[in-house]
């Protein structure tokens, strides 16, 4: 536990020194200046920045230490400490001045899940977990929301825009989650909307495909403050390129239920 409170302090570290870069930066809102990464996905001289001050700062704090993150390093996913980095989540939001965008750190230590920070940029507020210490804003304990009826439920998640075959089944659990609930959110920054799951904000989240870096920090939050957090068949393991369905204990049954059936 220890070493954990040295590494969340690190990360803490990083992921502020990102935040006031990308604050104080003139924000690049020509479109002229944004490069494409994929569909309706890009990437800026800041996101580039931001990581490589991320990155300076956590292998000199932990040397040997490996980061994977969406820029530099995308591969690299083995080691006895991996940290796993999104230096501008919402970097569409970030271009339009959105105020909705964070940097994600997480911590991997010997394959789990030890650590996460997220710092919310344009709010400049830094939430932070630590498996078993619980997850953090301040001295704010976080805790997940205790709705368990789905009529009174709000419901984040977000839109397929990487993989547009999948609009279609995408579509239909939108239907489903969006006729049995009280409303449904897309603010388009991963690690905030797990944020406002281990908040209590949203009841729960679904996405049908996320980066590990989009979630590696949020899902420990998540479930540090009292939640469950899953991709769609169930499975625990979540800091890969995959799906994600989150919640508290009872959303997150009737929720995995609702989809699988859509």
């Amino acid at each position: 536990m220890a070493k954990y409170h040295d590494l969340v302090r690190l990360a803490r570290s990083a992921a502020e020194r990102a935040a006031r870069y990308i604050r104080q930066v003139p924000r690049p809102n020509d479109p002229r200046l944004w490069d494409k990464k994929g569909q309706h996905d890009f990437v800026t001289s800041v996101d580039r920045e931001a990581e490589r001050l991320i990155t300076e700062a956590l292998t000199e704090g932990e040397p040997g230490s490996v980061v994977l993150g969406e820029e530099l390093n995308p591969e690299a996913a083995s080691g006895d400490l991996v940290w796993v980095v999104d230096p501008l989540d919402g970097t569409t939001n970030y271009l339009h001045g959105y105020p909705q965008y964070a940097v994600s750190i997480g911590a991997v230590v010997h394959g789990e899940l030890a650590v996460g920070v997220v710092a919310d940029i344009a709010r400049d507020l830094t939430y932070h977990g630590i498996t078993g210490g619980g997850a953090w804003c301040g001295d704010r304990k976080l805790q997940v929301s205790t709705i368990h009826e789905p009529a009174l439920a709000l419901i984040g998640t977000g839109f397929p825009f990487r993989t547009p075959p999948d609009i279609p089944r995408y579509l239909r659990q939108f239907t489903a989650i969006m006729t049995t609930t009280s409303g449904i959110r897309r603010a388009g920054a991963a690690s905030l909307d797990l944020v406002d799951v281990a908040l209590g904000r949203l009841d729960g989240f679904w996405e049908m495909y996320l980066a590990p870096w989009d979630v590696a920090a949020g899902t420990l939050l998540i479930r540090e403050a009292g939640g469950v957090v899953t991709d769609l068949s169930g499975a625990s393991d979540v800091v890969r390129h995959g799906s994600i369905v989150a919640g508290n204990g009872q959303m997150h049954v009737w929720l995995r239920a609702t989809l699988d059936r859509s």
